[in-house]
């Protein structure tokens, strides 16, 4: 019973959090939606791109459920998915991630709270760690601040 609850509370968190993520690009325009706002060249949209796939992969490869999606390898990552491209429309991207959470949200409905993952891209004993998707709205809203109050 109380696995179910936590689950429940676990999942609620994580739709808050997609959502807060998304709401971060509201009224914005292409230009402050794609302005690189940190040195490494991420903006709004890219972590949007960047957190979508991120999600793809820890509820997708983690528990031997892969994405639809096409991803790239994880060892052939260069940072690209922190920024959008030229020909990435900010439709593309947010399709990507609400596609992402579908198949996320299988994966959690499908699974018990603690079914074992393996994180191929983390060496051993780690295993996963559930906690860092739900911070990922931090950045967001730190880039948006950027967007919105550029001189403090």
């Amino acid at each position: 019973m109380i696995d179910e609850f936590a689950k429940d509370n676990l999942h609620g968190r994580l739709r808050r959090d997609r959502e807060a993520l998304l709401w971060k690009l509201d009224g914005l325009s292409e230009y402050d939606a794609r302005r690189p706002l940190t040195a490494t060249g991420t903006n709004l949209l890219g972590l949007v791109k960047h957190v979508a796939t991120v999600e793809a992969r820890y509820f997708g490869e983690v528990f031997d459920r892969p994405s639809p999606e096409p991803l790239p390898r994880w060892r052939d990552s260069n940072g690209a998915d922190l920024w959008a491209t030229e020909d990435e429309t900010r439709e593309q991207i947010i399709a990507f991630y609400r596609r992402t959470w579908e198949h996320s949200d299988a994966t959690i409905n499908e699974l018990p709270l603690d079914a074992p993952g393996h994180v191929p891209w983390w060496p051993e004993p780690y295993g996963p760690r559930r906690s860092q998707r739900t911070k990922r709205p931090g950045p967001g809203s730190r880039t948006r601040m950027l967007v919105d109050y550029p001189h403090g």
